[in-house]
């Protein structure tokens, strides 16, 4: 068999295996999904609230908003931790070591982060549907803009993710970026419509990947009224392929060439280093 063949499937499977583990964690389950539950739980209580007399509820459209947030954050986040992780405890070092191990290492995560964030995205959405209402998939159409958007948002944050992760030596060092991503998320019409916010907040928002995750959800979930409530009154679909596509083609070409740097860096003695420091740190 072609090593490189050998070297996806490994990582396929080991993609499969991290997922299967995350889902029969305790501990891991409870940190996947406390957030998504308790955003559900404040949409809930917005749900009999509209938008500046629109007559939207603004828990149906906070709903598909926070599953693009999921998949963004999930996206970013999720690779960058465990990009830390692994550097810190030698697993990328020992992937370094072997042939195409660093292909079968990164699909194996792009597996598993992916894996979770369809999960928590479905997870979501049909507890959402039942308990917040106001959102629907009725047709052929929002069923394809739905796994478009899923995709080109899943392409567009897990570079970036693996960028960021290559910045950081220790997973606690990583928790520092939530901070920013979490400003983003508040600008970007998540939890309130971009059109509510200042000029300027509302351009710098349309920099970035979230809002654009979370309006092509929107014009998949919601019904075609809602666009009265959106930027220009209009669901912006072309808009939204060229911003996610503009973010994967810039992070497919940054991610390999950050990783190879950053992989080069690794040593037995970087590794030890960083346990010694992580010891220091638990006593």
């Amino acid at each position: 068999m072609n090593p490189m063949t050998m070297a996806v499937r490994a990582g396929l499977l080991r993609g499969l295996i991290e997922l299967r583990q995350a889902f029969t964690n305790g501990m891991d389950l409870f940190s996947q999904f406390f957030w998504p539950i308790a955003t559900l739980v404040a949409l809930f209580f917005m749900r009999d609230n509209t938008f500046q007399g629109s007559g939207v509820s603004l828990g149906a459209l906070g709903l598909p908003s926070v599953l693009g947030m999921l998949v963004a954050f999930t996206g970013m986040f999720g690779v960058a931790q465990g990009l830390a992780l692994d550097r810190e405890d030698g697993t990328l070092l020992r992937a370094k070591a072997t042939p195409n191990g660093m292909v079968g290492y990164l699909i194996g995560k792009i597996t598993s982060v992916s894996g979770l964030a369809l999960t928590q995205a479905a997870i979501v959405l049909a507890v959402g549907m039942l308990l917040i209402g106001g959102v629907h998939l009725d047709t052929v159409g929002a069923w394809l803009t739905l796994a478009w958007v899923l995709l080109l948002g899943l392409l567009a944050t897990l570079p970036l993710g693996a960028i960021i992760g290559s910045l950081f030596e220790s997973p606690r060092s990583i928790g520092f970026i939530s901070f920013p991503i979490m400003g983003l998320v508040a600008i970007s019409g998540v939890f309130y419509p971009i059109t509510g916010l200042p000029g300027w907040l509302q351009a710098v928002g349309q920099v970035f990947p979230i809002y654009w995750i979370g309006l092509g959800m929107r014009s998949a979930l919601l019904p075609g009224d809602a666009v009265a409530v959106e930027l220009g009154q209009s669901w912006r679909h072309l808009e939204t392929f060229l911003v996610l596509g503009a973010w994967t083609v810039v992070g497919l070409l940054l991610a390999p060439i950050v990783l190879r740097r950053m992989a080069r860096r690794e040593s037995g003695s970087s590794v030890a280093a960083r346990r010694e420091k992580a010891m220091q740190r638990a006593y």
